[in-house]
């Protein structure tokens, strides 16, 4: 495996990445890129090229944490720095694995020693060795919210904390911050996209010339990779000496009031939440300028600027894709193109301008009536669509007899076409019984690193969340026995115990969508698949895994397999269609199986099954106990699930709640799905209750 770099300039393509990537090496207060894109687009590949573009560093000698001579951190836990001798090194280029732990990245306290020995053993994690380098996370969409949360903390701060049960250790941690994901496996949520300074839109070219010159560079440097390197060593040089020249001007760029003016009505037209966007927006053309060798912010800064930053600012729910209207960019930049003028003063008694007065049949100025239509002021109706007016018909004519709409739902055997969602709203919240072990999010009960402690018990691995109560309830009867003769407690490394936290977790949803004729009714589907997206959404804020399942017709089809992208989930439900037979049991079993492989993938995250349908079962004389039969699988596994009654009329069969039944679960119906109706209920309740306690105590007191 070669060392060598691919060259950033051997990259074919990809212009606004380039970009938005040296914008930050030129100024690092942009506050980093979000890189999304599909796989296979050279993210990963032009990342690791900017660190070679990056001028090196003088650092402190034996400072774990490059300290820069010229203005050593005064916390820093290898100061304090009174021998500054220092060394050239090149800038770090620090990758963030998917699954790193919480400690690995702030670094880790030895709390054994620390209470023994009464020492801050101290051992620096990925922050510190990044400081005045590039903190790189490819997939930064995969990572556990609390380690993006953390990340983004430290990187707007510039320093990073370590808090271990009273010892507290804190560095610098400066860094340019790039992460990189595709959008397929999940989003991030709006707060997290907003902490990243710019973010670029990738995907690959279309162009068959440009895709095979992207093959040939590829071929050639795995065949001599540090031949490929020499080709571009002098753009690369030419490059890395831009971005040094550009750093020394950035100081002196100048982002003048009608530049400011601009930013700050973009922001307000495109309706951004917060101030950060403004700011973002005005370091990144600073640095523009910088970079094109200017001394002054012009408006195509600005609009650069506002095309980076302000994209994934302006997302207001989680199935809303990143983007901006060109249109409205460019309007809102020209109205506030030029300073503001003062108030004109009002003029003299002048002469009022003439009105064009009446038309020739007394009506405005085009003729006709007071109205502009035709000589009785009413006007000629204007045609609907361009072309002449229809001729209406006399009141009296009979319309042409129209063949009377079906009642009943269409036919079995026919297809219907897609139907629109209704609209989102927030629902209840449905668990997994127990406490789990599972990943981090805001649905279950499970043991996580975050929450609140329960109970202590002994470590499992090194200790890293130390129970002081319990490690001295331990050690305490066997201080005598151990000789102890002074202040300080005698332990042992069998006293120590670790906290027990129980916070929430996220899950599998598994989806299992009733799509056959008897759901196709064009009101009811949309309330249906507005159910449904509903559930979508509180998955997405939750942090779950989802998957989707559909069957009708002749079989079961996994329409979804489990990812985190709900967006393409919610895509998926919006072109379901509807018609043919109803085979549930077929869906129930295909579920089944869907589980049965992700439990082998994941053991520790908890499957939700969510079912929607009517409970009815066809295609066949025994598909009902064919269903039943099926259910009962997930009640002996005890899968816990839902099933969303989507029953309607006033005549039911109750089907979907003995299903529930079989499957041990729990069933809701539409309306009862909604978290309001719900609330209101409870709100109801508690205002009968005030109110038979007012009656109450009335008829006491009247006693």
């Amino acid at each position: 495996m070669t060392d060598v770099r691919y060259p950033f300039t051997a990259i074919v393509g990809m212009a606004d990445l380039r970009l938005g990537l040296l914008l930050n090496a030129v100024s690092p207060a942009v506050g980093g890129v979000l890189v999304r894109g599909e796989k296979g687009t050279a993210k990963s590949t032009m990342v690791r090229a900017l660190a070679g573009l990056l001028p090196s560093i003088a650092a402190v000698d034996g400072c774990r944490f490059a300290c820069d001579p010229a203005a050593p951190d005064p916390q820093c836990p290898d100061g304090p720095h009174t021998s500054l001798g220092s060394h050239e090194r090149p800038s770090q280029l620090v990758e963030l694995p998917v699954g790193v732990a919480e400690d690995r990245i702030v670094g880790s306290l030895d709390l054994e020693r620390a209470l023994a020995e009464g020492v801050k053993a101290y051992e620096p994690g990925l922050l510190a060795k990044a400081h005045r380098g590039v903190l790189y996370i490819d997939e930064v969409n995969l990572l556990q919210d609390h380690v993006v949360d953390l990340l983004l903390d430290a990187a707007a701060m510039g320093r990073s904390y370590v808090e271990r049960e009273g010892v507290s250790v804190r560095h610098a941690a400066r860094f340019l911050l790039v992460g990189t994901m595709n959008p397929e496996e999940g989003e991030l949520r709006p707060q997290l996209l907003d902490r990243f300074g710019l973010t670029v839109e990738i995907a690959a070219t279309r162009d068959p010339a440009e895709r095979a010159e992207v093959v040939r560079r590829r071929l050639a440097y795995d065949a001599d990779p540090a031949g490929f390197a020499a080709r571009f060593a002098a753009e690369e040089r030419e490059l890395a000496e831009h971005i040094t020249a550009a750093r020394e001007l950035l100081p002196k760029v100048e982002l003048t009031d009608v530049a400011l003016r601009q930013i700050t009505a973009v922001c307000a037209a495109f309706e951004v939440d917060g101030l950060r966007a403004d700011i973002v927006m005005a370091r990144t053309a600073v640095a523009l300028a910088a970079w094109t060798g200017r001394t002054e912010v012009l408006e195509e800064d600005v609009r650069k600027a506002a095309q980076l930053a302000l994209p994934h600012r302006r997302r207001r729910n989680p199935f809303d894709a990143p983007g901006l209207d060109e249109e409205q960019l460019d309007r809102t930049l020209e109205e506030h193109a030029q300073p503001e003028d003062p108030e004109p003063e009002p003029e003299g008694d002048g002469p009022e301008p003439e009105d064009d007065g009446p038309g020739p049949d007394g009506g405005g100025p085009d003729g006709g009536g007071p109205d502009g239509g035709g000589p009785d002021g009413g006007g000629a109706p204007e045609p609907s669509d361009g072309g002449a007016p229809e001729a209406s018909a006399p009141e009296d004519a009979e319309a042409p007899a129209q063949p009377p709409v079906p009642a009943q739902h269409p036919s079995p055997a026919r297809e219907s076409a897609p139907v629109a969602a209704g609209e989102p709203y927030r629902t209840r919240l449905f668990t997994v019984r127990g406490t789990g072990h599972g990943a981090q999010g805001r649905r279950s009960p499970a043991e996580t690193s975050g929450g609140h402690t329960i109970r202590a018990r002994r470590p499992q691995g090194p200790l890293s969340r130390l129970h002081l109560t319990a490690t001295l309830q331990a050690a305490a009867p066997h201080q005598v026995a151990r000789g102890r003769d002074g202040r300080a407690l005698v332990l042992h490394k069998d006293d120590f115990r670790e906290q027990v936290r129980q916070g929430r977790e996220s899950n599998l949803v598994l989806f299992v969508v009733d799509a056959s004729g008897s759901m196709a009714a064009r009101q009811r589907m949309t309330a249906v698949k507005g159910a449904v997206l509903s559930l979508l959404m509180d998955a997405y804020q939750r942090r779950d895994k989802i998957g989707m399942i559909t069957f009708r017709g002749a079989g079961a089809e996994l329409a979804l397999p489990p990812t985190s992208s709900v967006e393409v989930g919610a895509a998926r439900l919006e072109s379901l269609p509807t018609g043919g037979r109803t085979p549930l049991a077929a869906g129930l079993l295909r579920a089944h199986e869907v589980l049965r492989v992700e439990r082998l993938r994941d053991p520790n995250r908890r499957p939700l099954l969510v079912v929607v349908t009517d409970g009815r079962a066809t295609g066949g004389r025994d598909a009902l106990a064919q269903s039943q039969r099926a259910a009962a699988l997930f009640a002996a596994q005890g899968t816990a699930s839902v099933v969303l009654d989507c029953e309607s009329g006033p005549v039911r069969l109750g089907l979907a709640r003995t299903l529930a039944g079989l499957l041990g679960g729990s069933a809701v119906s539409l309306d009862e799905l909604r978290a309001e109706g719900v609330a209101s209920l409870v709100r109801e309740n508690r205002s009968v209750s005030r109110s038979v306690n007012r009656s109450t105590t009335a008829m006491r007191k009247a006693a």
